[in-house]
């Protein structure tokens, strides 16, 4: 908690974490987190991006000195792409998967099929329902990611 007699209304960090020792990290970060839900706003420039996504509301990505996103975070990292991996059972191929609107990077390696994928759930969920899935895991991109695929993609996150 920050002093008593001085509780201001904007915080401006630049990279506020760099030097602290993981224990400091997180003591530091559940300040600032007191701040914000005490309604401070607080500006908060960093390169670790894993603090960003915990600590923030929103983010600014800047690219070319150009400001290309200003976003929640949780929108951000919804419409972005998810990366799906699978085992189906011997002999089952899900060919229908490739047609589907949102679906791109459809690839089989041995028993394993892996896409990614944005937008709705449904159409995949149905089209798997018809297969004798064994395994199943969903990821959604860490703001990391998302934060690469500005700059690796030209444009929007991955």
């Amino acid at each position: 908690m920050l002093a008593v007699f001085h509780r201001p209304d904007l915080l401006i960090l630049d990279e506020p974490t760099g030097g602290l020792d993981p224990m400091m990290q997180e003591e530091f970060l559940a300040l600032v987190g007191e701040e914000r839900d005490r309604g401070a706003t607080v500006f908060l420039s960093s390169h670790e991006l894993d603090e960003v996504e915990r600590i923030c509301d929103r983010v600014g990505i800047v690219r070319d000195a150009r400001l290309v996103a200003v976003e929640r975070v949780p929108d951000l990292l919804g419409r972005a792409r998810r990366k799906v991996t699978l085992r189906l059972a011997a002999g089952e191929e899900v060919e229908e998967l490739r047609g589907l609107a949102g679906v791109s990077d459809v690839e089989r390696v041995g028993g394993q099929l892996s896409f990614r994928f944005a937008g709705d759930l449904d159409p995949v969920v149905k089209a798997l329902a018809r297969h004798h899935v064994t395994d199943l895991e969903i990821s959604r991109p860490t703001l990391e990611e998302v934060f690469l695929g500005y700059y690796e993609g030209g444009g929007q996150g991955r």
